[in-house]
């Protein structure tokens, strides 16, 4: 559905995006994951048209972007990260303003209806909450009845109830056969919504699978954490069993990640006994996709 080969960008002689290549398949959530300067952004805003790529090429349906851009405008939905709203308009108002841009549009009941926003079609975009407005952002992104919808963090600063249910909405949107690209800051956003993951860094793709396909790439299953307030000689936790890597945090919370936790346990409880190291807010988990991009990047998304 959407193909990108050899995308470049530069600015100043610095290519931001250095050669990226990948598909996102037709009816799937494709997520877009990395550290602020990667060069998602760009990435993006070639994709979607609004920057133009020094190389390569970006194809959408057949089309492509740069050369057929008022063809492809009509098969893709834009959320950006800061749409801006009309504040003193009210939320039907705002869908038909939308709707009147394109010679075939959804029904504006359907959309008040489907993103939840009957309740409030009468009142004023500047009196909705956070979640409510993401939530008319997305409906005006689809009133023409999009084929792809790029969506640019769209639950930044919502609360969990109002992220949890826009959640809801992009999974029907995917169910009723849209493609969706997405961005976010949120692993477990990734993680949940995602059917595949591209992890982009200094302007490369450099991991791009299922969530649950790059977690298996670490060949762990587990971490165990604990916080060491002294300075880390990582030699003796590295010779523990089942340990593939150890990481330690600013906040000097050391994590291990393993491939066999019961005797990884076992060799660190008995290292802290004979070390006389204690082993402060000792907790296990399973590995998530948070771990994945740290191995890639070495940094926190969030």
């Amino acid at each position: 559905m959407v193909e990108v080969s050899g995308l470049v960008k530069r600015y100043n002689g610095v290519a931001v995006v250095d050669g990226v290549t990948f598909n996102v398949k037709r009816g799937e959530v494709f997520g877009l994951l990395g550290p602020n300067g990667a060069g998602k952004t760009t990435t993006m805003e070639m994709i979607e048209g609004l920057r133009v790529p020094d190389e390569g090429e970006i194809r959408i349906d057949g089309m492509d972007v740069v050369r057929e851009r008022d063809r492809v405008k009509h098969v893709i939905g834009l959320q950006l990260q800061s749409t801006a709203l009309f504040e003193h308009m009210t939320v039907r108002e705002m869908i038909v303003l939308y709707s009147s841009f394109y010679p075939h549009a959804r029904p504006v009941d359907e959309l008040l209806t489907a993103f939840d926003l009957q309740e409030k079609r009468n009142t004023w975009v500047k009196h909705l909450s956070g979640g409510q407005k993401q939530r008319l952002a997305i409906a005006l992104a689809v009133v023409h009845d999009p084929q792809v919808l790029f969506l640019d963090e769209p639950t930044t600063g919502l609360d969990p109830g109002a992220r949890r249910a826009l959640w809801d909405i992009i999974l029907r949107l995917r169910d009723e056969g849209r493609t969706v690209f997405l961005s976010t800051h949120y692993m477990e956003e990734a993680e949940q919504l995602c059917d595949r993951v591209a992890i982009m860094h200094q302007g490369k793709i450099i991991a791009l699978d299922t969530p649950a396909g790059l977690i298996r790439q670490l060949d762990v299953d587990s971490v165990v954490e604990f916080t060491w307030e002294s300075e880390l000689d990582s030699s003796p936790l590295a010779a523990l069993s089942g340990v593939k890597e150890v990481r330690r945090s600013e906040d000097r919370n050391v994590m291990l990640l393993t491939e066999r936790l019961p005797e990884t346990l076992r060799d660190l409880i008995s290292w802290s006994e004979t070390s006389g190291v204690p082993l402060s807010g000792l907790r296990t988990r399973t590995a998530t996709l948070e771990d994945v991009f740290l191995h890639y990047t070495g940094k926190r998304l969030t």
